[in-house]
């Protein structure tokens, strides 16, 4: 692995409600790279799939990306206008596996009508040339070619993912964010599914941002995770040392509530509270009202993101 295909830097992207601004995803810094796939993971609504459509260029309505860069390839593409997104970057240097296939997935057309549609658009393709190579990445993802003729309503929960990971690969990007891919899956199905990404990681040789609130997922696929609380990154590291010497208390609390199976553990961990609101978000550092060891300095003052040991990050004052 050599270089970063992503580079995020300051990244924020807030929801301009009635009620104010909701900060999802609030100074980010990070970056990806090549042959990477970098594990996001935190509670629901943290910002990790806000962060998936901001990634991409279209954050959905109110949203919009308030400050920051995001660099594919070291190109800016905060700023650059819808229609050269859409014909440029979109699809061709960065996808998304949605999450939940079946909203993915428009009910009246068939799987081929869906597939080659942004062949089409990107490259030009004619109908027949493109058929074919939807039909081919079908087979990379482990369905019948024949699968173009059929409609969403066919297939089972597994297949609809396959489906929509193929249509994710069609244009050969560079960066895939796959959002909670396995999530509405039964375990048989999900094992199958990681196991196809880690194959197609391996035979591809994709860059990918893994989106969940799984941890015992990411630990699987990722080579290193990233650790969303409120909008914000609060620890980042090679997936060994987030799982075997977590710093930030929240990755701790959040390791300790996963059962384990070869070790004997007197009572799960829980993380008392909720989520913060995130249109005035607690100041100080995020986590500090629902945090057993918060001190002073936590409630008065934001911690950055330090570099505790080599490639480990954390935003903690204990540390």
């Amino acid at each position: 692995m050599a270089g970063n295909v992503l580079e995020v830097k300051d990244l924020k992207m807030y929801y301009f409600t009635s009620r104010g601004a909701v900060k999802a995803v609030d100074n980010l810094t990070f970056e990806l790279k090549k042959g990477e796939v970098l594990g996001l993971a935190g509670e629901s609504g943290c910002g990790k799939s806000s962060l998936g459509f901001t990634l991409m260029g279209m954050p959905t309505p109110p949203g919009k990306i308030v400050g920051g860069s995001i660099k594919i390839d070291g190109r800016e593409i905060v700023g650059l206008p819808d229609d050269v997104l859409r014909k440029e970057v979109r699809w061709q240097k960065i996808s998304m596996i949605f999450q939940g296939a079946m909203n993915a997935l428009n009910p009246v057309y068939t799987i081929g009508y869906q597939m080659i549609e942004p062949l089409i658009y990107h490259k030009g393709m004619n109908k027949e040339e493109a058929l074919d190579r939807a039909m081919k990445y079908l087979e990379l993802v482990g369905l019948a070619p024949e699968i173009v003729y059929r409609y969403p309503h066919e297939l089972s929960g597994g297949m609809k993912q396959r489906v929509v990971i193929a249509t994710a690969l069609l244009l050969d990007p560079e960066i895939v964010i796959a959002d909670e891919p396995t999530t509405a899956l039964d375990v048989v199905v999900q094992a199958q599914i990681i196991n196809l990404m880690k194959k197609l990681k391996k035979e591809l040789g994709l860059s990918m941002i893994f989106i969940t609130h799984d941890l015992s997922i990411l630990a699987e696929v990722s080579d290193r995770v990233a650790i969303m609380y409120a909008g914000k990154i609060v620890e980042i590291g090679d997936s060994e040392k987030i799982y075997y010497e977590p710093a930030h208390p929240y990755t701790q609390k959040l390791l300790g509530a996963i059962p384990r199976l070869h070790e004997d553990v007197e009572r799960l961990e829980f993380i008392p509270g909720q989520p913060p609101n995130l249109i005035t978000p607690p100041s100080g550092c995020r986590f500090h009202p629902r945090c057993p060891y918060a001190m002073q300095q936590c409630k008065e003052q934001v911690p950055e993101l330090k570099e505790i040991e080599k490639d480990h990050y954390a935003a903690c004052w204990l540390l």
